[in-house]
């Protein structure tokens, strides 16, 4: 059954290219051109997006709010979000992140990095419910707790372990400090956020020929990348 894409996008010649070229790919779409449509549009049960392509910058609702409202609704709340956003700050992509989106692309962008981008956030949707992680070097058998880099057994902490699943399971999001803390120490921790790069250099470090897994995103947060 081919996928809906929802394209939340107020700029009507960038939601047609991309509504063609999606459909060229094999999905199906639906346009909205206010966050209200896009929101109408997301509770629909009789074609559930399967991801949600949001442009920030919106008239009425904005990009921001209609996340958080998304994520506040039960048929919604693990629907993937993808931001359109002509605002490169690392606060305003910090802030979207953090209130649930599992991706940003920044405006002007190409068509292929748009479905590169949608194709890595479903196939990471898929995956969630597999036990093990693995690539050419790379194993994380997340059952058994145990990881192996070429072959050869990695003893982790268990929070090692917990911040590597956390992020494996996440591949290819970018995955900010705080939704790390709130994820693997939980949300009660107040600490600072030095304790997880510590965690992360310990994590690579240990990881040696595997460790470039784990790529630093200035000023965000991390993002799983595997080894190619």
């Amino acid at each position: 059954m081919r996928q809906y894409i929802l394209i939340v996008e107020d700029e009507a010649d960038i939601a047609e290219s991309l509504r063609y070229n999606f459909e060229r790919e094999g999905f199906r779409t639906l346009i909205a051109e206010s966050g209200e449509k896009g929101l109408r549009l997301a509770l629909d049960e009789n074609r559930p997006p399967s991801l949600i392509l949001l442009d920030l910058m919106l008239p009425g609702m904005s990009g921001i709010e209609l996340c958080r409202r998304l994520r506040r609704e039960p048929t919604t709340k693990k629907i993937p979000v993808i931001m359109l956003t002509a605002k490169a700050s690392e606060t305003d992509k910090i802030r979207g992140l953090e209130i649930g989106a599992d991706d940003y692309i920044t405006k002007p962008f190409s068509i292929k990095e748009v479905v590169a981008r949608i194709r890595a956030v479903l196939r990471r949707v898929d995956s969630e419910t597999v036990q093990k992680y693995e690539d050419d070097k790379l194993s994380v058998d997340f059952t058994d707790m145990r990881v192996y880099c070429e072959e050869d057994e990695i003893k982790l902490t268990r929070k090692e372990f917990a911040l590597l699943t956390y992020l494996t399971k996440n591949s290819g999001r970018v995955a900010t400090r705080q939704n790390l803390l709130d994820n693997v120490w939980g949300y009660s921790y107040f600490g600072d956020t030095r304790t997880l790069d510590v965690h992360i250099r310990r994590l690579r470090q240990k990881l040696g020929e595997c460790g470039n897994c784990i790529e630093t995103v200035v000023g965000v947060g991390y993002r799983f990348v595997g080894n190619r």
